[in-house]
């Protein structure tokens, strides 16, 4: 079998032996949940709680606001505490809403459903997973009901489920696959459904070869295909994966459904399914804790979680943590301390005691990011356009085609913060 891929990209150690035989294992859910109201790509929900409300886990605390948004759910029953700005893991401050647990653990009533039933109900699927909150999990939180609804000129007939996980260090998806394959491939047959498409394949890389053996004994039975893609970073990013499976390449500025494909984490597909089993919201997710910490784990947490208190269950920090970043090294964002808390985009906490800083020293114009870069930009003249604030030209030039893989800064010789760069001039020229 040949290993499908993509033009450029780098191979950075994976250091994933931390995690990737560690099974799943339950955190004990916090005393006191720090749930904001903004964790998708969007617009922020709006509260429909107030202080001293009691909530049950599974409530619905936050309301979507308009088509590119997501409902919010209280994950611990209380009583709401306060409604106020806290600092938002992402690198902002957002409203969110602080939760006392009052130890009960009550749930919301689930109504188990026949997965068979919804065969024709494509519109239902929807709805359920509009309700239930669920957006990627894979990092970018794009609010899922919108993908499962594209424009009606441009139909899909194609749908990935991404179990590459590309990014250092994670193995979370990768405990998703071993441990709850059918489960992953039941929710991939509910977004084929809901959108009426013919073609299904679940990629992974070929690094995986015990989730290849689990998948390729069931896919057939779901209507997948495992497709064996090559390890490399960023393998698991949505165009270079719809490039290499179906050699399709999604334009300038364009999104999947521009050339007939939807890309879904297998930890989505995953919450698709329990959504339209059980009415689940999306209330926890799996997170791989790892890096200068003692026992490195990967855990299934309750958003609003505190960083701090994953940390703690896994022994603590090695030495003084230098960076605490939400994510891999890649992508990830440095957080300010460990009192952030876990929300629906937290695919990782990772801990870094001895790591130096980057040098960021002059481009010495080696043209090594260009040959790095999987959307074929030029990151180095980006990177002086936004140096020297002409954000026109950095647009001009495609700045917003990055999507910010940071395989330019991991191979510059120069350590230049491209990463930081590009987020810093998409947010200028956004603003201006």
């Amino acid at each position: 079998m040949g290993f499908l891929t993509f033009k450029g990209g780098v191979h950075p150690p994976g250091i994933k032996e931390l995690t990737q035989e560690k099974a799943i294992t339950k955190l004990p859910s916090p005393k006191l949940a720090v749930i904001p109201l903004s964790q998708h790509l969007g617009a922020p929900a709006k509260p429909l709680v107030e202080p001293k409300n009691p909530v049950k886990i599974g409530t619905k605390i936050g309301e979507l606001q308009g088509r590119i948004s997501a409902n919010i759910h209280s994950s611990i029953s209380g009583i709401v505490k306060s409604i106020e700005p806290r600092f938002h893991p992402a690198g902002f401050t957002a409203l969110s809403v602080i939760i006392e647990s009052d130890g009960e653990g009550e749930w919301e009533p689930q109504e188990e459903q026949d997965i068979d039933s919804l065969a024709s109900k494509e519109s239902e699927i929807i709805e359920r997973v509009k309700e239930a909150g669920i957006v990627g999990l894979g990092g970018a939180a794009f609010p899922t009901h919108v993908k499962l609804a594209p424009p009606q000129d441009k139909p899909v007939d194609l749908v990935i489920l991404n179990g590459c996980e590309c990014e250092p260090y994670l193995t979370s998806d990768y405990r998703l696959m071993l441990e709850h394959p059918r489960e992953i491939l039941l929710g991939g047959k509910l977004i084929m459904r809901a959108l009426n498409a013919t073609k299904g394949y679940i990629a992974v890389e070929d690094n995986k070869p015990q989730a290849i053996e689990k998948l390729t004994a069931l896919a057939q039975e779901f209507g997948f295909e495992v497709s064996v893609v090559q390890t490399k970073y960023p393998q698991g990013g949505e165009k270079q994966l719809i490039y290499a499976i179906s050699n399709r390449e999604v334009p300038a500025g364009g999104l999947p459904f521009d050339v007939g494909a939807c890309v879904q984490n297998v930890g989505t597909a995953l919450a698709i399914y329990e959504t339209c089993k059980f009415r689940k919201p999306l209330v926890e997710r799996v997170v791989t804790v790892t890096g200068d910490i003692r026992e490195p784990q990967n855990l299934l947490v309750r958003i609003g979680t505190p960083f701090k208190e994953l940390i703690e269950f896994c022994g603590g920090y090695i030495g003084e943590p230098e960076k605490i970043i939400m994510g891999g090294p890649m992508m990830g964002i440095a957080q300010p301390d460990d009192n952030v808390p876990v929300v629906k985009a937290t695919s990782g906490i990772l801990v870094q005691s001895k790591m130096s800083l980057p040098l960021d020293e002059p481009c010495i114009r080696c043209g090594s990011c260009i040959d790095a870069c999987p959307m074929g930009l030029l990151p180095a003249k980006i990177g002086d356009y936004i140096t020297a604030k002409k954000f026109d030209l950095a647009k001009e030039f495609g700045l917003l085609d990055c999507i910010e893989c940071g395989s330019c800064a991991w191979t510059c010789p120069s350590r230049r913060n491209l990463v930081h760069l590009f987020k810093y001039g998409k947010l200028m020229t956004t603003n201006n």
